[in-house]
């Protein structure tokens, strides 16, 4: 493996990773948050996790083909940590702003991978990462929405 395919590989383990975090936080924030402002939230989160399981799958598939290996959780550290339940289970304003907050950073990722793939010549590790980009960009549009309206009371 080239020394730019081993970066893509170990940038795609990063983005990887940070698809299986997503899922945890979703899933905690889903839960835990209560009350009425809550409920569009949570539905959005629980509507958003099986989309970012599958991002995880797409991305373990393709180390693979690349050559590299799938890690599993002993290789994990967390790295969400404004996405992480608030202890008010009601604060509803952290956890979409954590959202928005994580979604840049994936997004962020994903556009580092695709300067690489473009410089190494992989068009269908980039053409992946550009999908992946656009679904994390219209999470993070949905997520903007919900914080201008909650914002506003």
């Amino acid at each position: 493996m080239s020394d730019l395919n081993a970066r893509i590989v170990e940038e795609l383990t990063c983005s990887y990773f940070m698809e299986l975090e997503t899922v945890m936080n979703y899933i905690a924030n889903s839960t835990n948050l209560v009350g009425v402002k809550a409920e569009p939230i949570k539905q959005s989160l629980l509507a958003d996790v099986a989309e970012e399981i599958g991002h995880a799958q797409t991305i373990a598939k393709r180390i693979h083909v690349l050559g590299g290996s799938v890690p599993g959780s002993g290789a994990f550290q967390s790295a969400q940590h404004s996405l992480q339940p608030p202890s008010d289970p009601c604060d509803v304003l952290s956890v979409i702003r954590g959202v928005i907050e994580a979604e840049a950073g994936a997004c962020a990722q994903y556009k580092k991978i695709i300067a690489l793939c473009s410089e190494a010549n992989d068009p269908v590790t980039e053409d992946m990462c550009v999908t992946l980009l656009a679904d994390e960009e219209e999470h993070k549009r949905d997520f903007e929405g919900f914080l201008v309206e909650y914002e506003r009371g």
